[in-house]
């Protein structure tokens, strides 16, 4: 039987100052066909390309990258400063109503780094642009000028996990260490927004959607990184993975049936 195909959130570059693209870094389709068993697909952010319906129809699964640029603050009530930006506009165009879309079909939503903050905005939620200028905040950014990939995604704080919640359901333990590399954050919940975990200082690291019928899970660290190797990110993957499995063959059935 073929994979699931699984949508991987691209966003808005200018490559030399001249040619526009939509890019994702190769960590993530690398994961979900290795880890989650998924057909990648790579989605622009380009609402005009394929409309919200046509997505749904087509995938078995989303996972919503991190990027560079920043969801638009307009989307949850908010004026833009320049602390918010960068933007991709077509981005917000394609993934907030697909999050929700994706969700009503019962099929698997992963939010990862601003995807989980996508997750968020979604369902009504809010965002802080520089979580590290709060009292008492920690830095959560990568540290700057780093090249090196060991240093960039180091394990950098806990993450607790709310008990009896999702994420201590799925893996078992309440706690963990996670890689760092945002400057925004979660800050009021959306209406189906269950947080779910919360760094040391206090920052939103997970999330889950209130009576979603699979997975449907948010994390502000980088779980594509060394998914194959590290236990907790696998688990993830894994876990989004069996559910897109569930959400093809549901899929089939029903192409079968007509």
């Amino acid at each position: 039987m073929s994979r699931p195909v699984i949508g991987v959130t691209a966003y808005r570059h200018m490559i030399d100052d001249t040619f526009l693209a939509q890019i994702c870094g190769e960590r993530t389709p690398e994961a979900v066909a290795a880890v989650a068993g998924g057909l990648p697909l790579i989605l622009p952010g380009m609402p005009d390309a394929a409309s919200t319906g046509e997505l749904v129809d087509l995938l078995d699964g989303l996972v919503l990258t991190g990027a560079r640029p920043n969801v638009h603050p307009e989307c949850y009530g908010e004026a833009e400063t320049e602390a918010h930006g960068p933007f991709d506009r077509g981005r917000d165009g394609v993934t907030l109503p697909l999050i929700r879309a994706m969700t009503e079909a019962g099929k698997p939503v992963f939010g990862i780094c601003r995807g989980i903050q996508e997750m968020n905005v979604a369902y009504g939620g809010t965002l802080h642009p520089e979580i590290r200028d709060l009292p008492g905040r920690m830095n959560h950014r990568m540290p700057k000028g780093e090249k090196d990939h060991g240093v960039i995604f180091a394990k950098r704080h806990r993450v607790h996990f709310r008990e009896g919640g999702a994420f201590h359901r799925l893996l078992g333990i309440t706690e963990a260490e996670t890689n760092s590399l945002h400057g925004q954050a979660v800050w009021s919940p959306g209406g189906r927004i269950v947080l779910e975990g919360h760094a040391d200082d206090g920052t939103v690291e997970a999330i889950s959607i209130d009576g979603a019928r699979a997975f449907a899970l948010g994390v502000q660290w980088h779980a594509e990184y060394d998914a194959v190797q590290d236990p907790l990110n696998r688990a993830l993957f894994e876990a989004f993975g069996a559910d897109a499995r569930a959400a093809r063959d549901a899929r089939s059935g029903r192409r079968g049936a007509a």
